[in-house]
């Protein structure tokens, strides 16, 4: 999640470990069309066209039949590499597929489409029917905090058994050579890293060293109160997830259909999941898109998303409640071989997330183009699903027909569409052509929007033109993922060189997102106020860490009091074991004298005696 403020994310430089880097990737022929937005298994390739064609013009109206020139390829990221030599004319011309015309040649069709005059019989709608009660599933007589609510993504026994991956990992480091001592991890003090890791996205600095800085006008004292920071580093540096010992089996069966790339985020991964599903109930309306994680490793799963403000990072298909944003399921995706049934990327994404054992059946599901194809939407209706999405001319079932269909100068809010059993197609003209598909709506019921339209002395006026059902509904209930994103672009984006680190510390983020959600729930069923999404992750931070955010004046500067240097128990040895000269006397005076007090803050060794106080005049 690349965040939008101005700031980088601290940076951890990272020992190296034997992680699977993936250095390479050479990615098929399908992979790479996926990259560009296209499903060889539901996008209709040119030769197929050509077999198909004939000559017309396109359904938007285009007059003119020359092609434009193709798009350059998005350049790799210095990491990886692609097996461009190897590329099959099918994803050699896929890339162009959508800039050749705004829609692609059309096949003869009988049927002609209908404008918004004609009446539509949409199917009747299914009854809503959830396996469980929409919303939250916690009890409406507790009361939660925000540490609560994050414990339940990250529960005890999850965090207990990351600790002791990330011990061995630890001893595995060391007994290789790791020059760092370590001491082994526990629930609590993991918690106060994770609170760490949430207080270094609220307060940003260029660099993690930064947060220790002392004796500046620039100083953060809150961390150094919480862990020094060569152990928030070191803790960086071995953060696991598996079982390193099984690590080593899993690698051995790589090239084989065994091997498992996701084994180093589980089981993780599977609890997160579980939690997700567990303690919320989406409403009607989902939503599944892509989410990218951009990364700061290498990796053979890094895809390529153009149309994403991150264009290079972990791709994840993700199923949200349309209406608040909520994450109920995630896969990470780890290139085509996850779906092997042939029916295409798309299908199988979509359809691997929606199950309807787990949520019920009478949904309603948005999806953009990529996901949107008649066999999908078909076979989710034949499940009590309804589906709604933008759509691509070139897909495999739509409609090819120019019969009547939209030209280019067609006034804004012309409306054509057909109706093919449950599946409606729809086309409607605003400063483009606008493409949807449904199961769900009519094609035209009577709504309008208001658009800035400029008359011909040169002014803007408002005007209210027609616009399909199914766009409506769309624009209102789409956003499921997006809204998700918006809430974790504001979270921690960590910089570390192990790619399944990069995706720990997405899982913190879609943990705080969800515990969010759930406050706003609760809230909400309490007709009580919630706190804003800051505000909540400040709270968590704070307990995370095992304080709170309000910091009473008079302990403002409690840390700054003078402590034995030494621990020595016995009291005849305290006046001398362990003294350390004085910095104040070494700065200011000609000699040197020794003390065993120093500050417990500043950490430095200062004079507390009735004739020389260098601990008042240090702190002077």
């Amino acid at each position: 999640m690349a965040s939008n403020n101005t700031a980088e994310a601290p940076i951890v430089v990272e020992s190296e470990d034997d992680g699977e880097s993936g250095a390479e990737s050479f990615l098929t022929d399908e992979e790479m069309a996926y990259q560009e937005g296209i499903d060889p298994a539901e996008d209709l390739i040119d030769d197929e066209q050509e077999d198909a064609e004939e000559p017309s013009n396109s359904a938007a109206g285009n007059a003119s039949t020359e092609e434009e020139p193709p798009r350059e390829r998005s350049p790799s990221p210095p990491h990886v590499k692609s097996s461009r030599g190897s590329r099959s004319r099918r994803a050699r011309e896929g890339s162009t597929l959508q800039t050749r015309s705004r829609s692609p040649p059309q096949a003869p069709s009988t049927a002609a489409w209908k404008t918004d005059t004609d009446p539509d019989s949409c199917p009747v709608p299914r009854r809503f029917i959830p396996a469980r009660p929409p919303g939250h599933q916690l009890s409406s007589n507790t009361t939660y905090s925000p540490l609560d609510l994050f414990k339940l993504f990250f529960s005890n026994n999850a965090v207990q058994t990351l600790c002791q991956n990330t011990n061995k990992q630890a001893a595995k480091n060391i007994e290789k050579g790791k020059k760092y001592s370590w001491t082994d991890l526990d629930t609590q003090e993991f918690f106060k890293y994770v609170g760490l890791t949430f207080f270094f996205a609220l307060v940003k600095l260029d660099n993690i060293q930064d947060y220790w800085k002392k004796r500046s006008i620039f100083s953060v004292p809150f961390p150094a109160n919480v862990m020094p920071r060569d152990r928030y580093r070191v803790i960086s540096w071995n953060i696991h997830m598996s079982d390193p010992e099984r690590d080593a089996e899993n690698d051995r069966r790589k090239g084989s259909p065994d091997h498992d790339r996701l084994f180093r985020l589980k089981p993780l991964l599977d609890s997160i999941k579980d939690a997700c599903k567990s303690f919320y109930h989406p409403r009607q309306n989902l939503s599944v898109d892509e989410r990218m994680v951009p990364p700061n490793a290498r990796a053979a799963m890094l895809q390529h998303m153009k149309g994403k403000p991150t264009k290079w990072g972990f791709k994840l298909f993700a199923l949200a409640d349309g209406s608040n944003g909520y994450t109920w399921d995630f896969t990470v995706y780890t290139g085509k071989s996850q779906f092997p049934s042939g029916v295409g990327l798309a299908y199988d994404s979509v359809m691997s997330l929606v199950k309807t054992a787990y949520l019920g059946s009478g949904f309603h599901l948005y999806v953009d183009r990529f996901y949107t194809s008649p066999k999908l939407f078909k076979d989710l209706f034949s499940l009590n699903i309804g589906a709604c999405g933008t759509y691509k001319d070139n897909r495999r079932g739509c409609p090819r027909t120019d019969s009547n269909a939209l030209r280019k100068k067609d006034p804004r809010g012309s409306i054509r569409w057909i109706r093919d059993g449950p599946l409606v197609f729809v086309k409607w003209m605003d400063t483009r052509e606008v493409s949807v598909c449904s199961t769900i709506h009519p094609a035209y019921s009577g709504s309008t929007v208001q658009r800035r339209v400029k008359s011909p002395n040169g002014e803007w006026t408002a005007k209210y033109i027609a616009c399909p059902t199914p766009v409506v509904d769309y624009n209102k209930h789409m956003g499921g993922v997006d809204l998700s994103d918006q809430l974790i672009q504001h979270y921690v984006h960590h910089k570390t060189m192990r790619w399944y680190r990069t995706l720990f510390f997405h899982f913190l983020d879609i943990a705080a997102t969800n515990s969010f959600l759930l406050h706003k729930e609760l809230c909400r069923e309490k007709q009580e106020q919630p706190m804003t999404h800051r505000a909540f992750l400040q709270e968590l931070t704070a307990q995370l860490c095992g304080v709170t955010v309000a910091v009473p004046p008079a302990q403002a500067h409690s840390g700054h009091l003078p402590v034995p240097i030494s621990d020595q128990p016995d009291a005849s040895k305290r006046a001398s074991y362990g003294r350390r000269t004085c910095l104040h006397c070494r700065q200011t005076r000609q000699v040197r004298l020794s003390t065993p007090w120093k500050c417990m803050e500043c950490d430095v060794a200062l004079c507390v005696i009735a004739d020389r106080n260098c601990f008042k005049e240090w702190h002077s």
